[in-house]
């Protein structure tokens, strides 16, 4: 059974990528099964199985907000601002993570990678830090 079969209009929904988030249509007869808007004003089609249509994932990334737990979810605030040196190392040393735009710290290589390289291009490195350790 799929995640979204009885996805409903108006629902409640978390993107680990978007954060919050409502479901705003439900198609029967597509490959998207929904369209969800979030608070951000984006715009994504996602499949019954919460996979987006963009990007390069393959997995579930959206879920009912009721069924997410967030307590483990790092949200916390950069503590120091790395240098493009530092950040082009520890990309090279897989030791890089990367604040999505839902506040959420996620290792460097499972953010979207056309991501990651607008927020370098930008110079936002900010959104930029050494992976903590677990």
């Amino acid at each position: 059974m799929s995640y979204f079969k009885k996805a409903k209009n108006g629902e409640k929904v978390f993107g680990l990528v978007f954060g919050r988030g409502k479901i705003t249509k439900v198609f029967d007869e597509s490959h998207y099964k929904i369209l969800v808007t979030f608070q951000n004003g984006y715009e994504v089609p996602y499949t019954d199985e919460g996979i987006p249509g963009w990007g390069n994932f393959k997995k579930q990334t959206l879920f009912y907000r009721d069924d997410v737990d967030l307590k483990k979810a790092d949200f916390s605030p950069v503590e120091k601002v790395l240098s493009v040196k530092k950040i082009i190392k520890h990309r090279e040393n897989e030791n890089l993570e990367v604040r999505l735009p839902s506040g959420m710290w996620v290792k460097y290589t499972k953010a979207d990678n056309s991501y990651t390289e607008t927020l370098l291009e930008d110079e936002k490195y900010h959104l930029f830090r050494k992976a903590s350790k677990k």
